[in-house]
């Protein structure tokens, strides 16, 4: 069997199983073919394997034709070749510096439906999948039903979108009509190598408001809880509402933030997200509108590297209703991050966000990455990544990890 053309794609498919990739490349080397191209895929223990390749001369293709299929009938292996026109593959050369982007699904579960509406998106805009994996371990089934606590797939995505706007905010319809997260990244150097995170504290890194805890033993929760609230909408003016929620817990026992601190419950992820991190050297930022008390907690707790908050005045052992030194507001926030960044000699597009409220807002999009999670109405319109379906490890599948590596030493 002679084909005329000296650039062959072989496609490959049969059960998976070791050695299989080495007899097949074997063959190719025996003829010194220059592989242009290869690709290889196991789904449940079936390969796929493609690979492009130029023999050195057209009377070796024959040859190199004539062993793959012996040996594809040795190995019991399904095998065809494609020829490639010599202007074709020049073609394909010339879009190799196309825009790449990462999207990524990510929820409780995964659907067909979810993975079609995103798919038929990326056709509208004209782009194109080039590969498609799943981050999350293997599905197991009970009775026939799919059992998960998160499933993620990430797409690579090749081309330029006709309108990145537009289909960015597709994106945040169809997160909140199938109930998953999207991420829409470009695929560069920054996106693998990210070295430093930041956290608001605040119902990101613990579920709840430690302001509002220590208003319930000021017995002004409810006041407290309002102004909160309005602040995080972005409605008034988080400096005004800071001073005016401390200014409520004069007379407050200091005694009582050690009782708050020992019990504060810890977002879903944290613990897992942070032990990752660490393991493969990212610093670690706590930049907080709340307490520096309850920062330094947590930076013990986890070993975190740098906490930023604000610092409750005490005399006689009792809150003033003051504070000490600058507000950590939005601004500050932002600031802080550009800082951490600058000493630890990490470009900001290697820093990753994460918060819920409006004051993050300024540090979201300053970041590489700036996540909202599980935020309010106003940060969710405004940012450019977001996640409200799992828990804080969910970042890390924004991050490139997959299961399979994430929890192997653990």
């Amino acid at each position: 069997m002679v084909l005329s053309d000296e650039i062959i794609l072989i496609s490959i498919s049969g059960r998976d199983r070791p050695g299989l990739t080495a007899a097949i490349t074997e063959v190719l080397a025996k003829y010194d073919a220059t592989i242009l191209d290869i690709g290889q895929a196991a789904i449940h223990n079936h390969l796929s394997l493609d690979i492009l390749f130029h023999s050195p001369n057209e009377s070796e293709s024959g040859k190199i034709l004539r062993g793959l299929l012996l040996k594809a009938a040795e190995l019991d292996i399904k095998i065809n070749f494609t020829p490639i026109e010599k202007d074709l593959y020049a073609n394909w050369v010339s879009m190799q510096g196309r825009n790449r982007y990462i999207i990524t699904i990510l929820g409780q579960k995964i659907t067909a439906r979810h993975i079609a509406s995103v798919a038929r998106e990326v056709t509208i805009q004209g782009m194109n999948i080039d590969d498609i994996k799943r981050l999350t371990g293997r599905v197991p089934l009970e009775n026939g039903v799919a059992q998960v606590s998160k499933a993620c797939v990430e797409f690579s995505v090749r081309g330029t979108p006709r309108n990145k706007a537009e289909m960015q905010l597709r994106f945040l319809e169809l997160s909140k009509e199938l109930q998953f997260d999207i991420s829409f990244q470009e695929d560069n150097l920054y996106r693998r190598s990210r070295r430093l995170i930041c956290f608001d504290m605040d119902s990101t890194l613990i579920k709840t408001e430690v302001i509002d805890e220590l208003a319930a033993y000021a017995g002004v929760a409810d006041e407290v809880k309002k102004i909160t609230e309005s602040a995080m909408r972005g409605e008034i003016d988080f400096a005004e509402s800071f001073k005016r929620r401390v200014a409520l817990l004069k007379g407050v026992d200091a005694s009582v933030m050690q009782q708050i601190a020992s019990r504060l419950p810890i977002m879903e992820g944290a613990d897992r997200l942070i032990s990752v991190l660490k393991r493969t050297g990212y610093k670690i930022a706590i930049l907080s509108g709340g307490f520096s008390y309850f920062g330094n907690y947590l930076k013990q707790k986890f070993g975190i590297d740098y906490v930023y908050a604000n610092e409750l005045e005490i005399v006689d052992g009792k809150l003033t209703g003051r504070y000490v030194g600058d507000i950590v507001d939005a601004r500050r926030k932002a600031e802080l991050l550009r800082l951490i960044a600058q000493v630890e000699n990490i470009d900001l597009q290697q820093v990753v966000a994460v918060g819920d409220g409006a004051n993050d807002l300024q540090m979201l999009n300053v970041a590489g990455l700036g996540i909202a999670f599980h935020a309010k109405p106003k940060v969710m319109e405004n940012a450019r990544q977001a996640i409200s379906t799992v828990g804080l490890d969910g970042i890390l599948y924004f991050l490139g990890f997959k299961d399979s590596y994430i929890d192997e030493r653990r």
